[in-house]
């Protein structure tokens, strides 16, 4: 059975970056669209960027244009996500999610596989 696992977060202050890991094992990426979604407290889930399983499509949340980089290495079978010039309201547990040959949707209806979470603190 295939597993996703985050890593990378921790508590950052306002202007800080951090790089996001998406660990895969027992299921290889090269088929799947991955995504990353976020979690704020009180807040519903938010999609925030999604890489297809081509690589040749990237999409974005409007929050995370021009601060957020997605990107994938296949031979560690791993999706990043470099997080910059952070703020406050970017505090969340950030999900990563895999979806076979997906379109890279926002929605998180298609993803079948999904991490535990990692925390991501923003200080002001």
């Amino acid at each position: 059975q295939g597993q996703l696992v985050e890593s990378g977060g921790g508590l950052v202050q306002s202007g800080g970056s951090l790089r996001l890991s998406c660990a895969a094992s027992g299921v290889g990426l090269g088929t799947y669209t991955v995504a990353w979604f976020r979690q704020a407290p009180g807040k519903d889930s938010e999609f925030v960027a999604s890489t297809t399983y081509s690589g040749d499509t990237t999409y974005y949340a409007t929050s995370a244009k021009g601060r957020f980089t997605i990107s994938r290495d296949r031979a560690k079978n791993t999706v990043y996500l470099q997080v910059n010039s952070l703020k406050p309201e970017d505090t969340a547990v950030y999900y990563c999610a895999a979806d076979q040959w997906g379109t890279g949707t926002y929605s998180p209806t298609p993803y079948d596989y999904w991490g535990q979470g990692t925390q991501v603190t923003v200080s002001s």
